[in-house]
């Protein structure tokens, strides 16, 4: 198996498993959409963590934790992680004081606003599970 495939397969194949572990969550709960499929934000397990922990995984398999790859991985990981966490939480507070106000508008002015997704932000144990999950996976296709 060439390199680029290796260090690919891993998050990909991560956020397909993270992203159907999610579907199948919302389906127990009653809130089963295939659309979100791909796009769904937030929840349990956090796809993104899944993806960029496998990803560090992956590079460390193949290139070493010296390598200047292994560090960019890294500092990409927590970028991403911690945006998951701290800045989600802010956009979701943000998106949940704006539909308070246009819930105060008169019906007939309530048109041409978009709706207000879901809960997008994720939690430390999200965030975990996701990363543990990402972390199996790219191990495991390192064994292989």
């Amino acid at each position: 198996m060439s390199l680029w495939f290796e260090i690919i397969l891993a998050p990909l194949l991560s956020m397909i498993v993270v992203q159907s572990i999610k579907l199948a969550i919302d389906g127990i709960k009653g809130n089963f959409t295939l659309g979100d499929f791909m796009t769904a934000y937030g929840g349990m397990p956090s796809s993104h963590s899944a993806v960029v922990v496998s990803l560090c995984a992956s590079v460390a398999y193949t290139s070493g934790v010296n390598s200047a790859a292994f560090a960019i991985a890294v500092v990409f990981s927590v970028i991403v992680i911690s945006d998951a966490i701290s800045l989600r939480k802010v956009v979701d507070n943000n998106s949940k004081s704006v539909q308070k106000l246009i819930n105060r508008l008169p019906e007939s002015d309530r048109t041409g606003f978009l709706p207000n997704p879901r809960k997008i932000e994720h939690t430390f144990p999200q965030v975990l599970v996701g990363g543990l999950i990402g972390f199996i996976i790219a191990f495991l296709i390192n064994l292989f």
